[in-house]
């Protein structure tokens, strides 16, 4: 099923090895039990094989199935948290470690890829930040923050050669760009052979203790000496959640443009919302293509359904030589108040280790994070330990947290707010709306069939009232940005671990403060067919709430 709509335009790695699964849980004591197959759980998980630990991997869909193949696969040691910032918030050697791990966790793909027969794609290239105002007074900030930090950074005045974007440039030496489809297969395809297990199940809940266990959906229990939550967002009861870290939406677009056209390299500007760009192969003999992303969002908040339009024009303007477009896609980000993961011992459950808090650099954090996990688990001090640490406290990113939830605490409003409908009638095919029953919020959509499905418009996980995304067909919690599949309730994103309630319709039941249909969308029986829909005011984006610009990796 996956977690979306829309498709990259990396290969289908779930596809792949969808023969790899057990259905069935082993029986007794277990080592090691990882908790996602994404790029931070299949990192963990050879890191650990290789210390001669045994390993079962669990997932509920297969591997790649979440986050990590809706990447646009940057791959930066040059954060675009700005390492200003993060001096700020973790001091200048909080900035310099952040660097220092993100730059071995670049070493480390660049060490694996090599062992495939293609290099999965992987190439080292230059970075490029530029402010989007042409404003360079950031810029000379941040140069002397990343130097200190210990990257090599150089300020050039006159922009780069060829392109439409604003000069000066900040320029990165030592920054990568891969095939993460290839990449995760070869990742994969390691753990495999190094004798992990792999078990497709429904993760309910984790329970900590001297022997912690892995609670399936269907009541059956895995008991190790460890776990480690590595599912993107944790789903289970942790300190270190949807309180910590803020969800958001972010989308990619893919052009084509003339090979040599465009210099290879990494390209992020400074506005907020960001934009992100990165060539890749699969253009054609003549041709790359161009991977152009951004426009991000709170889940569930500000739906925008011109975004990927917005998303070309903008890559036309600075990128000119782009010809035309081929796919789009979106994936979601879980924003930290300080920038950084969540890497370490769960706070709240002794054996239980978490990799949660992307930032927008899911691949080196996932990466970075497996190293710092294996150490953890294997009784070894990191020097990163303390700067990732679960149980962390920076008050002065107090601001930005305080906002986050400040923000998703007024979503609530929704439960008073009218409904968007007042009759499914008005509803076409393809499209869903929350209507009212009462004091009851029902979220409808109708198929290309012209069928409806009702769910509770409820969140599993605290009661927030879901939203309809225009651009991925989903319902999206605004709160805390869980997301639910349109046909079935089926839980896409955590942190809920329900799916929403299926409810029945009533034909005869309407929302008593609405006046009736017009006759011609009545049908003689049943609920009416779709007719002509009724005419919504879509409000201009706003700038969503933020602790400062991100890029994607």
């Amino acid at each position: 099923m996956g977690t979306a709509r829309t498709i990259p335009v990396w290969s289908d790695v779930t596809a792949q090895t969808a023969g790899w699964w057990s259905e069935a849980a082993p029986e007794g004591p277990l080592d090691i039990v990882v908790v996602g197959a994404g790029i931070a759980g299949l990192s963990t998980a050879l890191c650990l094989l290789r210390e001669g630990r045994q390993v079962l991997l669990v997932d509920r869909e297969g591997i790649g199935a979440g986050e990590t193949l809706r990447t646009s696969a940057h791959l930066a040691s040059a954060l675009d948290d700005r390492f200003s910032v993060l001096a700020r918030d973790h001091g200048r050697d909080g900035a310099r470690l952040a660097a220092e791990s993100h730059a071995a966790a670049i070493d480390w793909i660049e060490i694996l890829a090599s062992g495939h027969s293609s290099g999965c794609g992987f190439k080292r290239i230059p970075g490029y930040l530029f402010p989007h105002d042409g404003d360079a007074s950031t810029l000379r900030r941040e140069a002397e923050a990343a130097a200190r930090a210990g990257l090599k950074v150089q300020l050039l005045d006159q922009g780069v050669p060829g392109l439409a974007i604003p000069a000066p440039v900040l320029r990165f030496e030592h920054q990568a760009r891969i095939d993460i489809g290839a990449y995760l297969l070869h990742l994969a395809g390691a753990v495999r052979q190094a004798g992990a297990q792999l078990l497709r199940a429904n993760v309910a809940s984790i329970e900590g203790g001297d022997a912690p266990r892995v609670v399936l959906a269907d009541g059956a229990t895995l008991q190790a000496r460890a776990v480690v939550a590595a599912s993107n967002v944790p789903f289970h009861a942790t300190r270190v959640g949807w309180m910590k870290q803020a969800p958001y939406r972010t989308y990619v677009v893919a052009g084509h443009a003339p090979r040599d056209s465009i210099p290879d390299a990494l390209y992020w500007d400074d506005a907020d919302p960001y934009h992100y760009v990165r060539l890749c192969e699969g253009g054609g003999a003549d041709e790359v293509l161009v991977l152009a992303g951004g426009a991000d969002h709170k889940v569930g908040q500000d739906d925008d359904p011109e975004v990927y339009a917005r998303l070309q024009a903008w890559t036309r303007r600075h990128f000119p030589s782009v010809t035309r477009f081929t796919a789009a896609w979106s994936g979601q980000v879980l924003e930290p108040a300080d920038g950084l993961a969540f890497i370490g011992a769960d706070p709240q459950h002794e054996n239980v280790y978490l990799l949660t808090g992307d930032s927008g650099n899911g691949l080196t954090h996932g990466t970075l994070g497996a190293l710092l996990l294996c150490d953890l688990v294997q009784g070894r001090s990191n020097p990163w330990a303390e700067l990732y640490d679960p149980a962390r406290r920076r008050w002065t990113s107090a601001g930005p947290w305080l906002r986050e939830n400040l923000n998703a605490g007024a979503q609530y409003r929704d439960w008073v707010a009218p409904a968007d409908l007042s009759d499914p009638a008005e509803l076409t095919p393809g499209n869903g709306a929350v209507i009212r029953r009462g004091l009851h919020r029902i979220a409808v959509y109708r198929d290309g069939h012209g069928a409806l499905h009702a769910h509770d418009a409820r969140c599993t996980h605290m009661g927030c009232v879901v939203r309809w995304s225009s651009e991925e067909k989903s319902w999206d919690c605004p709160c805390h940005g869980s997301r639910f599949e349109a046909t079935t309730g089926a839980v896409l994103n955590g942190p809920a671990s329900e799916p929403l309630a299926p409810v029945a319709l009533d034909p005869a039941a309407r929302d008593p403060d609405s006046p009736p249909p017009a006759p011609s969308h009545v049908a003689r029986s049943g609920w009416p067919a779709a007719g002509p829909a009724r005419t919504r005011h879509t409000p201009p984006p706003r700038r969503p709430v933020r602790s400062g610009a991100r890029s994607r990796d």
